[in-house]
């Protein structure tokens, strides 16, 4: 929880994803049924995924954080409730993973890639206590096991990673697993 006793989970996920890829419905009914559980939602701010949980949330009735950066021209979505804006890349990834109690990764590129190492690294490394960290959809499986091939993933590295296939799963997930998180 935050220092207010929020609970936050932050959704990442491709800024290219259109309202029409299957990801984007995907991302809409995780913020709906994180909003609808009493969790606020942060995201990028931005469009694609980021647009679609914040949308979902938005619509839910939920608070919708986006973690925005100064040195980007396009405007954040319309679904943020809050934006809070950031310098520089680092400090954005660092408010978008300390103060969320879980975490939810859709399909995405190598800013995706970039969120979900970082936070798995802090996870492997006890920078931050455990919390869920799920990914979402039927791309993962095939990613993880290529990184457990060519790198030098272990098996106990895969067991801080928790794989959902529908929004439902990953959001009862991050129930589940959120409830003790301290933070």
């Amino acid at each position: 929880m935050s220092d207010t006793g929020e609970r936050i989970v932050t959704i990442f996920g491709g800024a290219k994803c259109r309202e029409t890829d299957p990801e984007y419905a995907q991302a809409q009914r995780v913020g709906e049924l994180l909003a609808t559980a009493g969790y606020t939602i942060c995201t990028g701010g931005y469009l694609g995924v980021m647009e679609a949980a914040s949308r979902g949330a938005h619509e839910a009735g939920g608070r919708v954080l986006g973690i925005v950066m100064n040195q980007f021209k396009s405007e954040p979505n319309r679904y943020l409730t809050e934006k809070v804006a950031t310098p520089h890349f680092y400090e954005r990834l660092q408010r978008l993973i300390t103060r969320s109690v879980g975490f939810i990764a859709l399909r995405g590129g190598m800013g995706t890639v970039t969120e979900l190492s970082l936070v798995w690294n802090k996870l492997q490394t006890g920078v931050i206590g455990p919390r869920p960290l799920v990914l979402l959809g039927d791309c993962w499986k095939p990613v993880v096991r290529s990184w457990r091939e060519n790198l030098v993933v272990s098996e106990e590295d895969i067991a801080a990673l928790d794989f959902a296939r529908t929004a439902e799963e990953a959001v009862a997930i991050v129930r589940e697993k959120s409830k003790g998180v301290i933070l």
